[in-house]
């Protein structure tokens, strides 16, 4: 396929603190949180203007699920859209906490694990071929999936060093705190099931496409870490996406499959050389680096043999590579304004080194989780962008179109039903694939069934028979 519809999926930690009196907690602190949303929309669970979804999902987390895209520049661009729209209900709530005298700081944060050592996700789709043989697609993909991370991992600390998880002992056991690649390494217990929450796989095996199901099928990915960085995000989305390229047009790869896909996930995250060896279901070993570059010498030639299917193809093969380089000769410097791991690292080893600190300090791991803090004042990775001390992938005029805009893909044709209605003031339902007018005089339905469209006949005249009522 060389076009692909891709989407992530982001829940977020909120916490409500003070300095003296009583927080509020999660679940207080997530209801009013969205009690502007519950205002126009009338549930918490409501689909945007920009084609995105907002909801309140398990757990009290508040969770944006972009707007269908088929170009990086537009995934990134959605992806940090939500991150806008979830922190300014942030901001009106902190005003509102101000102006009654509750006080205290709410914060939001983009990040996969509480203080409590509780894991959130950050899931990625993508749209493939219903022609693709999911079985050998998911074989393939889960050792990328498992190695990928030494790349685009978002990095944490562990002030009392790896811990033992199903009885494996990560690391040689002797040393003390540390830092890994991951956050979300080490709560995936599966290479793939039909679950989310109880057993955490890698993919989610749900046959829901979201599209003409006779054409299309969607790949859930569910390992993934949330990533601040605008470059990370892309070359996360972008090399996943050539590597199924290359399963999807029948490219003959070696078989890596991993005896224990979750325990390999674990040890590579945790060893910051990249070269802990991890045991192959034929019994040989191979390490997270050498896998790694196998995998972008076939996507390297296939480019080569096939052509780039999208002008930012160069861009993600030379950031893979130098991702690469900079672990296997531990020059961290090579993308520390690009890669969130990296990025990060690099701050906490400079405030620690003036300090006289290593990561047991608790200091550390506030600073690791005001990294991920949405807030402008509080957030240490926007503090860097402020400063221009990180790298982009796209415009800040992009990122704020995307907050009222939807993509050109489906979600055009979402959004402008969605303002339209809203606007007229009728009522409705919408999901990925259904716009419903419910009106007591009119009530219509159409199905939107392929995600590329930005038009669609009888789409366009319901769009057009609800924006003639508003002004009517």
């Amino acid at each position: 396929m060389d076009r692909r519809i891709y989407g992530i999926e982001t829940e977020f930690g909120i916490t409500h603190s003070v300095s003296q009196g009583h927080s509020l907690g999660a679940d207080e602190t997530a209801r009013r949180l969205f009690a502007p949303v519950l205002a126009w929309g009338r549930a918490s669970n409501v689909f945007l203007p920009n084609g995105g979804r907002l909801y309140l999902d398990v757990g009290s987390h508040p969770e944006y699920a972009s707007a269908e895209t088929a170009s990086l520049e537009d995934v990134v661009a959605q992806d940090v859209a939500g991150e806008l729209i979830v922190d300014d209900l942030r901001q009106q709530l902190q005003q509102e906490l101000d102006q009654d005298g509750t006080g205290g700081t709410v914060h939001l944060f983009k990040n996969n694990v509480d203080s409590a050592g509780n894991s959130y996700g950050s899931h990625e789709n993508y749209m493939i071929s219903r022609r693709t043989e999911y079985a050998r697609l998911v074989q393939v993909l889960i050792p990328f999936l498992v190695t990928r991370q030494i790349l685009v991992g978002a990095g944490r600390v562990h002030p009392n060093g790896p811990a033992e998880f199903g009885g494996l002992t990560l690391g040689d056991g002797s040393h003390g705190p540390s830092y890994s690649f991951s956050q979300r390494a080490d709560h995936i217990w599966e290479g793939f099931s039909s679950a989310t929450t109880r057993s955490r796989p890698m993919i989610n095996t749900r046959d829901e496409p979201h599209a003409d199901a006779e054409h299309y099928r969607r790949l859930h990915v569910i390992n993934g870490d949330s990533s601040m960085s605008q470059t990370t995000t892309a070359l996360k989305m972008g090399t996943t996406d050539l590597m199924l390229r290359m399963i999807e047009a029948g490219k003959i790869l070696p078989d890596r499959t991993l005896a224990d896909p979750a325990a390999a996930l674990r040890i590579i995250s945790h060893d910051l050389t990249g070269r802990a060896q991890v045991e192959l279901a034929s019994g040989e070993k191979m390490s997270a680096v050498d896998l790694q570059h196998e995998y972008l010498q076939a996507v390297t030639h296939f480019v080569d043999r096939h052509g780039a299917h999208h002008d930012r193809v160069d861009w993600v093969l030379e950031l893979w590579g130098r991702g690469l380089r900079a672990v296997a000769e531990q020059r961290f410097d090579l993308v520390d304004t690009e890669l969130d791991w990296a990025i990060k690292k690099k701050l906490l080893d400079s405030y620690a080194a003036a300090h006289g600190m290593d990561y047991a300090n608790p200091r550390l791991l506030q600073l690791d989780f005001a990294y991920h803090d949405t807030s402008p004042t509080h957030g240490l990775f926007r503090m860097l962008s402020r400063r221009g001390s990180v790298a982009t992938f796209i415009s800040d005029d992009a990122a704020q179109a995307a907050v009222t805009q939807p993509p050109a893909t489906r979600a055009s044709l979402r959004g402008k039903f969605i303002q339209a209605v809203l606007d007229a003031g009728e009522n409705y339902t919408v999901d990925w694939v259904h716009l419903k007018l419910n009106g007591s005089q009119n009530q219509r339905t159409v199905m939107c069934k392929d995600p590329f469209a930005t038009s669609q006949p009888d789409a366009d005249e319901l769009i057009a028979e609800v924006q003639a009522m508003s002004k009517s």
